[in-house]
């Protein structure tokens, strides 16, 4: 029988790219997917043909010879025996998370068996520090509660520290089901992918290979961090299992507020209250920072709101560099209550000439308004 075009078969143009093509040969694999059509040879044989088109187009070596020659440029090469390896990947990534077969099987390949050896798992900590911890850097004490490896059984989960072959799976670790050239795959039952089963548990364990414990570490936190920064403690984690590696901790970092500092990336901004004269006058005050305190001059005049750098004052820089500044915001403090004396003094200010730029002010505003009503 005479073979159809490859594009034909795929229904699409010569001039396809590779997205194309792959969207075309997902859509006729799961419209003519044995699955789908049991016992149907119709759709089977179609099922073929589009995965051997695709075999050819999707490899640029075989489809440039198969534009110059059509079928007789591609010789022995064509269908599934000439599949390379990322086209056979390809077929995995488009049906295999649709099916969970593998075309290993399905194409004469053979698998690996499983060696059930198993890394442990990442695990996470979150650990709340003052801000001056996070600050100055610090180290602290913790307890994880985690699976850790059986040393009595060296994970095997075994009293000898052996295991035997499953016999369901025949170490394979999956169970195939096969369905006329289509086979299927799925994890055994019995050793749940291992391809090993215990036969003497280990008593200190119960053959589980782990034992849950609580793990007690010191943890070194560097100056700079802040909330949300995530320190990673490689083989902290939970125990591998048959002798796979330890996982990681990850250790989330919580930083508590601080009641005088705000924080602003490696900066620091705080609040200084001044007085009234304080302002008007100019005056030299305490300002707080992270190692105690600094004095500033407050130029005569300041205003409400106006702020004031100190360089290098600031958060240490977890990538390193140099220290973040400290951001000083003027805040004019207004007493509520005054004695007879201060109250004596402010309505004599009161009663003081005004300044003359205060003057030409108000006379610019009453100008303003007797324009508007004029």
């Amino acid at each position: 029988m005479k073979k159809r075009d490859y594009y034909e078969v795929l229904g699409i143009g010569r001039d396809a790219d590779e997205a194309e093509i792959k969207k075309a040969y997902r859509q006729l694999a799961m419209k003519y997917h044995p699955d789908r059509n049991p016992g149907n040879k119709g759709a089977e044989e179609k099922f073929k043909e589009a995965a051997e088109a695709y075999a050819v187009l999707a490899d640029k070596e075989k489809r440039a010879r198969y534009d110059r020659f059509g079928h007789a440029g591609l010789g022995g090469a064509e269908g599934f025996g000439g599949f390379n390896p990322e086209v056979f990947s390809d077929f995995e990534d488009i049906l295999g998370s649709f099916f969970g077969f593998s075309f290993g099987d399905l194409f004469g390949g053979t698998r690996r068996p499983r060696t059930g050896r198993h890394r442990g798992a990442d695990l996470r900590y979150d650990l709340e520090i003052e801000f001056l911890e996070a600050a100055q850097g610090c180290e602290k004490a913790i307890t994880v509660p985690r699976l850790e490896s059986c040393p009595d059984c060296k994970s095997s989960g075994s009293r000898s520290g052996t295991r035997t072959t499953c016999e369901t799976c025949r170490g394979q670790g999956q169970v195939v089901h096969r369905q006329g050239f289509f086979s299927m795959s799925q994890t055994c039952g019995r050793c749940g992918g291992a391809g090993t089963v215990v036969r003497d548990p280990c008593p200190a364990c119960h053959g589980e290979g782990r034992r849950r414990d609580m793990r007690r570490l010191v943890v070194k936190i560097p100056a700079g961090v802040e909330t949300g920064s995530r320190l990673r403690i490689p083989g902290e984690g939970e125990g591998g299992l048959q002798g796979g590696r330890e996982g990681d901790l990850y250790v989330l970092i919580h930083v508590k507020d601080h009641p005088l500092f705000r924080r602003d990336g490696p900066n620091l901004v705080v609040e200084l209250s001044v007085t009234l004269p304080q302002a008007a006058l100019g005056a030299e005050v305490q300002v707080p920072t992270l190692e105690g305190s600094s004095r500033i001059n407050v130029p005569a005049g300041t205003q409400h709101g106006a702020a004031f750098c100190l360089r290098g004052k600031g958060l240490p820089r977890l990538s390193g560099g140099p220290r973040g500044d400290l951001y000083v915001t003027i805040v004019l403090s207004v007493p509520t209550r005054l004695n007879r004396k201060q109250r004596e003094l402010y309505e004599k200010l009161l009663g003081m000439e005004e300044p003359a730029e205060a003057k030409d002010r108000e006379k610019d505003i009453f100008g303003r308004v007797k324009d508007i009503f004029s």
